[in-house]
């Protein structure tokens, strides 16, 4: 057996098959600072996955790390369960300041286990026991985890086919934008919730992501958002948002729907709440539906210590003024050009998603899925989203600097042209 750091035999041979991102990103990878992550061979790859948006403040940001570094070596609290620490503390004082008063959302804080499927777990099983209904409206190409309950909010097939039995309690509708741009999907929502015929019964939560990360970057538009609130709350519905993915900064605001007339009932969080890329996970939940009973919903890891330590720090680095926001506004513009150089390339390609939640519909995955392994053979790493893969997606760390973006961007670009030819014609 090759005992060899950079060989990846021993993954294939022992790590289940359910394995996925190391399929396209075949070495071992060792060390990351910033926006780059370096493997066993030496060699640095721009990333523009960042932990599936887990990482928004990129790898190791040494604020957080030092502040980990000081809670370790003072033989601070490790696993807290529940319990009442200095660190809780520390995050709840920094988010209601910084986040919940400046946007009048007086929402208590639920710590869940430490995945966004167990905040949305937690999410419909709140809805269900305020309400005392059992439905929950979900959208098409929704992605909101793989466990058996966000599972059967879930639209994938793929992923639903994984559950190996019956998922109910979901009515599933179409989502902003899936019928077409001349037709409102809400006005179904509306009739079919105004029909006692309809075979919708009266639901517990309207649930949605403001952009679908998985589900190809469909963004709703915001009066659409603003009209599904409207009707959530007056058919006695609970509206969630889950921000898991789209959440801490990734579409612009902090939470996805900063500035709009909206005020969810509950807010789904996780990823880059942690702000290091440790597991957390976060329901944000108004007070008169905190209904859930002691240990009602819990885990032995519900309110990771060493997450709190640094989403504190990323709280009042980034998120006590208005300057990361002007940060984000500049660098999704350059996202947006270099996106716009690609679907150049590419007959009816278009750009999707919102803020540094982007891509660029290529039209099928095979396209999509060739240009992001040929910028990784050129140093990127990039994924694609979308129900056959075919949305090329930019999940850079807000953080990136500008040339460090700007490099990204142009391996991509220049990917995209080997692999459709557009060096060839240009030269021609």
């Amino acid at each position: 057996m090759s005992t060899k750091l950079s060989d990846t035999a021993l993954f294939a041979r022992r790590e289940s098959e359910a394995r996925s991102y190391c399929r396209g990103f075949d070495t071992v990878f060792t060390s990351a600072r910033g926006s780059e992550i370096t493997d066993a061979k030496g060699r640095t790859y721009i990333d523009f996955l960042a932990g599936c948006s887990s990482l928004n403040y990129g790898h190791n940001d040494t604020d957080m790390k030092l502040a980990l570094i000081e809670h370790l070596s003072a033989d601070g609290i490790a696993h807290g369960l529940d319990l009442h620490t200095d660190t809780k503390k520390a995050f709840i004082q920094a988010f209601e300041t910084h986040i919940l008063k400046p946007r009048g959302m007086d929402h208590k804080m639920m710590f869940t286990g430490p995945t966004g499927a167990n905040a949305v777990e937690a999410a419909m099983k709140i809805a269900r026991k305020s309400t005392g209904r059992t439905e929950v409206v979900a959208f098409t190409n929704g992605f909101h985890g793989v466990t058996q309950g966000a599972l059967s909010a879930t639209g994938n097939g793929y992923h639903r086919g994984g559950a190996g039995t019956s998922l109910n309690g979901v009515t599933r509708l179409p989502f902003d934008g899936y019928m077409g741009e001349d037709v409102d999907t809400a006005d179904l929502l509306e009739a079919m919730l105004n029909d006692a015929s309809s075979g919708l019964d009266a639901p517990a939560a309207i649930m949605f992501e403001t952009v679908q990360g998985e589900g190809g970057l469909n963004a709703a538009r915001p009066e659409w958002i603003t009209r599904v609130a409207k009707l959530a709350k007056e058919h006695g519905a609970l509206l969630i948002i889950d921000d898991v993915q789209a959440g801490c900064g990734r579409t612009g605001g902090f939470f996805s729907f900063d500035g709009m007339d909206v005020m969810p009932d509950i807010v789904t969080m996780a990823k880059s709440i942690s702000g290091f890329g440790l597991p957390m996970g976060l329901v944000l939940v108004r007070p008169d539906e905190d209904v859930m009973g002691p240990a009602e919903h819990n885990g032995t890891f519900r309110g990771n210590t060493h997450a709190f330590v640094t989403a504190r720090v990323a709280i009042e680095k980034f998120w006590a003024d208005d300057a990361f926001l002007g940060d984000i506004t500049r660098r999704a513009k350059i996202v947006e050009e270099g996106l716009e150089a690609i679907a150049s390339m590419v007959d009816g390609a278009y750009l999707k998603g919102r803020g540094m939640m982007r891509g660029v519909d290529v039209g099928t995955g095979e396209l999509a899925g060739e240009i992001c392994a040929k910028a990784f053979e050129n140093g990127l790493i990039v994924e694609t989203s979308g129900s056959d893969d075919e949305v090329i997606k930019i999940l850079a760390p807000l953080t990136t600097p500008d040339e460090t973006l700007r490099r990204g961007l142009d391996i991509l670009i220049a990917a995209a042209a080997e692999v459709t030819g557009a060096n060839k014609i240009a030269a021609e």
